[in-house]
Order: C-alpha cells, then structure tokens, then sequence
C-alpha cells in the first residue's frame, strides 16, 4: 500500500433518500467549479449541496451570477462554507490564484468541475474572424485545460478521499469536465464551438489515462439543448436551437439539474469504475 493509500477513518458512503448519490458524509468534502454563477453551473453548485458537500469554491466570470448562487446555496445549506472568487478561467494566472485559494482555505480538493463555456456567433468557418475563433477556444478548451491542469497539480500530492468507500480501490479525486453533444456531433454555424468541445473530450480521455495510476478519475459530460440563461434569454438563439429540441426522441429541453445529477454521479463512489467516460445527457439527440 503506497503512502497515500493510509487514511484514518474512512466513511462507508449510501444513496441518500433522494437517491442523489452521496458524495460525503458529515465530515464534508471540498469541490470546486468554475463557471459556477449560472445555468449548469449554479445547479450543480445546488446539488452538490444537497449531496452533502460542505466545503464548496465556486468561480465564474460574472461577479453579479455567482453572487445571486452564493445567496441561494447559503441560505438553503447555511452549514456550508462557500468560497467565490471571480475570474477568467482563461487566464492561467488566475486558474493557479483560484486553486490556491481554494487549498487555503479548505486545504485540499476533492472534486473538482470545469463548465465554464460561451457557445460563440453562428458563423461557417469562411466567415468566422480569427479573434472570434479564438475567443470561443480560449474559454471553452483553453480554460478547461488551465482549471483541469491546476486541479489535477492538487489532487495528485493528496492523499486518498475521506469520503470514499472503504470496500472499493481508494482514490484521490475526481475531475468532470462538462463538454457537449456538438463535442460529438457536428452543427451549421459552429465550427469553432464543435472543435473547442471535442477538444475537451479528447483531453478527458488523455488525462484519465495519465492519471489513472494516481488514483484520479476524469470523465465528462456532453449536454444537449439545455434552459440556461445562455439560450432563454435571447430568442435567436432560442429559434436557432429549435429544429435541434424538435430531432430529440425526447422532444424537449433539459434542465440544469438533470444535467448536474450526471456531474454528481460522476464524481461520486458510484462511478469508482468509470473513467474517461463522455456522458451524453441530451434527450436522445445523438442516437437520432
């Protein structure tokens, strides 16, 4: 048994009676998420509450979102302790900041997501501009590899997960990465979100082959057409997503907790065997 594998006390871990799986017991766990402030993020902010996570850090580029998650999370759970931090997951300087504030304050990372994106104007790639490409990129692969790379820079000095199952192989931590169903299957007018999001894919799987051995699991998930702030609010891109919800077997939107539900499942000791998986959770669209 390596040095990291010795841990006192560990937790046996249960479906609570919501059947959410349960990602700590009462001596909390530490998760942290980057895009946290709306839509996905802020619900998955929700459930890992719910789960039972009591140390939670959350990022995102809109300071006025993540308070309004902040004010919600502490007055349903006032027994958490929430880090927020605004920032550019973008900038590697602020990926590094934001880690070691979360170490500080809570002294290690137990899980970890990275669903911070922008979905980018509908344009083919003869009428795309290098800026507009890039900026797509720079948030949607570039700053989950940041966050990921300093997750993962954490997570490997830790020793084993309090919080897991004694009866299964211990492990360290866990990373989800949230991609998307245009990570797997093309769209018109989205050559650069497409590839930011199989990009995110292609490095799960890297990274769960690479860090395997440490103990560390990293999956991802890929969500379709989902009420975000990011679709409802602007009735273009509502009329553009349409034709998508309508090729659905499901026939509908999905909703921000359906998608956390899998980022939980993921991250918790009920998925100790999945690895470099990318979840689909999108009404059937891709099967289609």
């Amino acid at each position: 048994m390596s040095k990291w594998e010795s841990r006192p006390q560990l937790l046996q871990l249960g479906v609570r009676r919501d059947c959410r799986p349960a990602i700590s017991d009462k001596g909390g766990a530490i998760w942290r998420e980057t895009g946290g402030g709306t839509g996905i993020g802020a619900a998955t902010t929700k459930a890992f509450a719910a789960a039972g996570c009591t140390k939670i850090a959350i990022t995102d580029l809109n300071e006025e979102s993540l308070q309004q998650t902040e004010s919600v999370v502490t007055s349903t759970y006032p027994e958490i302790q929430l880090l927020v931090m605004a920032g550019d997951v973008a900038d590697d300087q602020f990926a590094d900041a934001f880690i070691n504030a979360v170490v500080q304050e809570f002294g290690r990372v137990d899980y970890a997501v990275n669903c911070a994106g922008v979905l980018g104007k509908p344009l083919r790639s003869a009428e795309m501009s290098l800026e507009e490409f890039d900026r797509v990129n720079n948030i949607n692969y570039r700053g989950c590899w940041l966050s990921s790379r300093a997750e993962l820079r954490q997570m490997v000095t830790q020793s084993g997960l309090l919080s897991h199952d004694p009866n299964r192989p211990p492990q360290r931590g866990a990373v989800v990465n949230v991609s998307s169903q245009l990570g797997i299957v093309g769209r018109s007018g989205a050559p650069a979100y497409c590839a930011s999001k199989a990009a995110v894919i292609g490095m799960t799987r890297a990274d769960a082959i690479d860090y395997s051995k440490d103990g560390i699991r990293v999956n991802c998930v890929c969500p379709g057409v989902i009420e975000t702030p990011l679709v409802m609010e602007k009735p273009e891109v509502r009329e553009a997503i349409m034709p998508a919800v309508e090729t659905a077997p499901m026939k509908r939107m999905g909703q921000p907790a359906e998608v956390a539900d899998a980022i939980l499942f993921l991250c918790s000791t009920q998925a100790s065997f999945v690895q470099g998986h990318a979840m689909v959770v999108d009404g059937g669209y891709i099967t289609v």
